[in-house]
């Protein structure tokens, strides 16, 4: 008797490689934020894409206010166009940050989602910038 977890079959170990090797194009942790920006290695920027007042409440320090609402060409202007953008929003409950992940896109930048966003954050135990 097989369970609801087994069917259906999981996919072959080649597929199942392609696949979660292309998950990292696209998404990033929290966990891998923090390290990097907690040890110099900081080669992107990070994006909080939700609005003005909630990135004020607390976000994640380092991190600009640019709701994807206000993402276009000239928000980017002062960005050479290879800058690798980190983008993330409340958290798994929002997709404001995959939003901002396709305007990047569509703009031809370098774009990767921090998965968990700001409740990711939180739960990991690091610290919000609050006011």
């Amino acid at each position: 008797m097989s369970s609801a977890v087994s069917r259906p079959a999981a996919a072959p170990s080649e597929r199942a490689l392609r696949h979660f090797e292309s998950l990292l194009e696209f998404e990033t942790d929290c966990w891998d934020v923090h390290h990097a920006t907690s040890n110099d290695k900081k080669d992107f920027v990070l994006l909080d894409v939700r609005a003005q007042s909630l990135y004020d409440e607390g976000h994640v320090t380092g991190a600009l206010c640019l709701p994807h609402s206000k993402m276009n060409e000239r928000s980017l202007a002062d960005y050479p166009v290879e800058t690798l953008f980190v983008v993330y929003c409340a958290g798994p409950h929002c997709n404001g940050a995959d939003k901002a992940a396709v305007k990047l896109a569509k703009l031809g930048r370098p774009v990767k989602k921090m998965i968990g966003g700001v409740c990711g954050w939180v739960d990991e135990g690091f610290e919000l910038q609050l006011p």
